[in-house]
């Protein structure tokens, strides 16, 4: 349906705008008082609904309640509180029109020349667990409708959605009032936060509400992790909006020529939430290398470290059982693994880092360190090394369900890999004798640590560190020599994990003629019983996993 088309030379011309009348309603108290003071001063009159007219009121300023402009009272536990003609005439009213202008006076209507709203708190309430009733309470409709009224009718009304905006409106009240430039900013400002709050509601609903419940109880109880029944997969909404709002922008993308910049997602607490305490400006690359190294500390619960370097490991491992200092011993176990990869690269730790392991980092050429703290020691000694940038973690990180990745023309979505079951308590023996406790320990750490590998994926490892990795290589056979190569002679003993099955025996007998022990795989090439049977005559153990760890 088409709007009203009016004559042009019928508008009369506003710029400065008085403000005579105000409606404000928030959630988000911060500056209310303030912004309240100004507008009673200025001889404002404050219309007003539930807590934010008591809050105003209770500071001594007069205060009209929107139930007795509407001459009806808010209703069904505040769901309707400022949806009437009433109010919103005196928001959409373009009183550069001598009708409307008419008309509000035959209705007895008075205008709006600001609205102060801020919506119900949809994304934290998300972001707190709440169940769905609750979220659903929290899921605004009179705010957006006032929102976008007022920005709709910015040649007349000024819209404050953040209190980040009350000291401009302030100061307008002094200089005679709002300016059309301003009501614009404001406007263009009003639209991106609703457009941004129903986003992130069609995002909760596709993620988590109906289709997608019902399908992952039918799917885990009648399909394997490795084959989601075609059922689990229609939880996609029809259309995708991102929701993201500017950090910053860096001072150039992966390479010199190219421009770049942060966005946040709303409601998120990882890499782009994270507070910088020391260093230079964070660089596209840093922000990529240090999320992978994050990805690859936090698959684990025992206290672990992963050092990246081109979105590649050059080393990860897990705290000793006897560690005097577990986070510092993860980390010199991980730099081990490849000290010469190590140089220039990026450290993540699921754990505060200690002054003994800022010892050990601080000789280390190092991009990043980014760990969920640092205790103040380790942050003294780290601070005297100019070029290292250290960042903080927020409360609760954790990835997001869902990974975008961008095709020409298009998106691909995703489930992220959260797959956490890496227990070879379901694993398949296949070859070799049933591995010890300790081996089974290592198998598990090298299948869990070869998700952070780029594919083709072999990782090497020995008494819960890595001892070798090779990655992202166009074949198997070619990681699996890189593995070797970077172990030398850590390669005896060892075991190994490849995030895919091998297609034939010849990667695999790399491994073996490298004194590999024990191997874990997932299995499923139509050459297995090959595979098998080059362990079977290295008298080697092998298990299939029954999952791959695909990553590129």
């Amino acid at each position: 349906m088409s709007g009203h088309t009016i004559d042009p030379s019928l508008y009369r011309h506003r710029d400065a705008v008085p403000v005579s009348r105000a409606l404000i309603s928030v959630r988000d108290k911060t500056g209310l008082l303030e912004l309240a003071d100004a507008l009673a001063a200025a001889g404002v009159e404050i219309v007003s609904t539930g807590s934010t007219a008591s809050t105003i009121r209770e500071a001594g300023h007069a205060v009209t309640d929107v139930s007795s402009v509407t001459g009806f009272p808010e209703s069904l536990d505040g769901r309707v509180k400022t949806l009437h003609p009433a109010v919103h005439a005196g928001i959409l009213a373009d009183l550069r029109l001598e009708s409307h202008e008419r008309q509000l006076a035959e209705l007895d209507i008075a205008a709006f020349e600001l609205v102060v709203v801020n919506l119900y708190p949809f994304v934290e309430t998300v972001a707190s667990g709440a169940d769905t009733a609750v979220v659903i309470e929290n899921i605004d409709i009179g705010g957006p409708a006032l929102v976008r009224a007022a920005a709709k009718n910015h040649a007349n009304v000024a819209i404050a959605v953040s209190p980040a905006s009350y000291p401009q409106i302030v100061k307008a009240l002094t200089l005679g009032g709002t300016t059309l430039a301003q009501r614009q900013r404001l406007a263009g400002e009003a639209f991106a936060h609703t457009a941004a709050y129903d986003t992130a509601v069609a995002a909760y609903f596709a993620a988590n509400v109906g289709v997608r419940a019902e399908h992952a109880a039918s799917a885990s109880a009648s399909a394997p992790a490795s084959a989601p029944d075609e059922e689990a997969r229609v939880d996609f909404a029809p259309t995708l909006t991102l929701d993201a709002e500017l950090q910053h922008t860096l001072r150039y993308g992966e390479n010199a020529h190219q421009s770049a910049a942060i966005y946040a997602t709303p409601g998120s607490h990882g890499i782009a939430q994270a507070t910088q305490l020391h260093g230079k400006e964070m660089s596209y690359n840093n922000y990529v290398d240090a999320d992978a190294a994050l990805r690859a500390a936090y698959d684990f619960t025992e206290p672990a470290v992963a050092i990246i370097k081109h979105a590649n490991p050059c080393g990860i491992a897990v705290a000793s059982a006897d560690a005097a200092d577990p986070i510092a011993d993860a980390h010199q176990r991980a730099h081990a693994c490849d000290p010469v990869s190590a140089y220039g690269g990026v450290i993540a730790a699921n754990r505060v880092v200690t002054r003994a392991m800022a010892e050990t980092v601080k000789d280390i050429f190092t991009e990043v360190v980014i760990a969920p703290g640092f205790d103040p020691e380790a942050l003294e000694l780290l601070r005297t090394k100019k070029n290292i940038r250290l960042l903080e973690l927020p409360a609760g990180y954790g990835r997001d369900a869902r990974e975008v990745k961008q095709i020409s023309g298009g998106l691909l979505v995703q489930d992220a890999d959260r797959f956490d079951d890496f227990s070879s308590a379901g694993w398949t023996l296949v070859a070799g004798a049933e591995a010890d406790a300790a081996t089974r320990a290592d198998l598990e750490f090298a299948w869990k640590a070869s998700r952070a590998v780029k594919s083709n994926a072999i990782l090497l490892a020995s008494h819960g560190a890595s001892v070798g990795v090779g990655m992202g290589q166009v074949n198997r056979v070619d990681s699996c020599h890189l593995a070797v190569d970077r172990a030398g002679e850590r390669a005896r003993g060892s075991v190994a994990a490849s995030d895919a099955f091998f297609p034939f025996a010849d990667g695999l007998q790399v491994l073996l003629d490298a004194g590999v022990r024990a191997v874990a795989q997932p299995g499923g090439s139509i050459r297995d019983d090959e595979v098998i049977a080059a362990a079977q005559a290295a008298n080697v153990t092998m298990y299939f996993t029954g999952e791959r760890h695909f990553f590129h």
